[in-house]
């Protein structure tokens, strides 16, 4: 787990440092019609981190790995990300996300690895599991890591 929790950290303080980079008018740009923009994919992973936060401190002292799930676009479009300040985003990003880091840098390693047969991660998760197949807190971790991975390129594809 150390890999990924030192992937994690880097990848917030590079990538907090990549976003401040793009100007507000870049931030608000949508590459496609029914596409968020750089502002709607930080608000999402804003949202995912508060999801996450409840998942990652819940699932050490319960049994299964059961949450529920949340309605991505309807979160984006009640929030208004479009038209808040880039840099407060991406500060509130990026404190988020250094909680985060605090917070499963923590975690017992007996509660990581655990293995959870009662679980929601066929709806929940990014890369999803069988719900015939028992998972851990850690890869639910390591599955939040890279779902904020896969958005950051999005946003920083050339």
């Amino acid at each position: 787990m150390l890999d990924a929790l030192e992937d994690f950290r880097e990848t917030v303080l590079t990538g907090a440092a990549r976003l401040l980079k793009l100007t507000e008018e870049e931030s608000e740009r949508r590459t496609a019609e029914g596409k968020w923009s750089p502002k709607e994919i930080v608000g999402h992973l804003i949202d995912s981190a508060a999801n996450n936060h409840q998942r990652f401190v819940r699932a050490q002292f319960t049994e299964d790995l059961l949450f529920p799930g949340y309605e991505q676009e309807e979160w984006v479009a009640s929030q208004h990300y479009q038209q808040a300040a880039w840099p407060k985003l991406v500060k509130l990003w990026r404190a988020y996300n250094e909680h985060l880091h605090h917070v499963v840098s923590h975690v017992p390693e007996e509660q990581l690895t655990k293995p959870r047969a009662r679980h929601s991660l066929q709806r929940i998760a990014w890369q999803t599991v069988s719900e015939h197949e028992p998972t851990t807190l850690e890869y639910l971790i390591r599955d939040y890591i890279a779902h904020l991975k896969h958005h950051l390129n999005q946003i920083f594809k050339d």
